[in-house]
C-alpha cells in the first residue's frame, strides 16, 4: 500500500508540473489581407459557418475551450491546429496559388456534401 501511496504522489507532482509547460497559443487579433474573406467573396452566413466550425483549426483565429488549460491536453490541441493550419489555412488562403485556391474550395465542397 505505502508503494502504491508513493507512486500516487509521484503522478501528482509531475501532473502539476506539467501545468506550467504550456504551448505557444494561435490567437492574432488583425485580420490579414491574404484572409479567404478578404480575397474570395463569401457571404456573411457562409463566413459565419466558417468562423464557428473551420477557423479554430485552420486559420490563425483559434477560439480555446477552456479545457485549453490543462495538460497535456493543450498539447494535444496545439498539435491538432498546426497539422489543419499545414493543410488548409484561411488566414493565409490569398497567397496560394489560383490553382490551388480552386482545389481546395473544391475540397470544402466534397468535405461538406460527405
Amino acid at each position: 500500500m505505502r508503494i502504491l501511496k508513493k507512486i500516487l504522489l509521484v503522478l501528482l507532482i509531475a501532473f502539476i508540473a506539467i501545468q506550467f509547460i504550456q504551448p505557444a497559443r494561435n490567437k492574432s487579433v488583425q485580420v490579414l489581407a491574404t484572409d479567404i474573406s478578404k480575397t474570395v467573396p463569401v457571404s456573411e452566413n457562409v463566413k459565419t459557418i466558417l468562423q464557428t466550425s473551420c477557423y479554430d483549426c485552420h486559420s490563425n483565429y483559434t477560439n480555446y475551450p477552456w479545457y485549453n488549460y490543462v495538460q497535456p491536453t493543450a498539447w494535444i490541441l496545439a498539435n491538432h491546429i498546426k497539422h489543419g493550419k499545414k493543410d488548409l489555412n484561411f488566414s493565409d488562403f490569398g497567397s496560394y496559388p489560383t490553382r490551388k485556391q480552386q482545389s481546395k474550395l473544391k475540397a470544402i465542397a466534397d468535405q461538406i456534401k460527405d
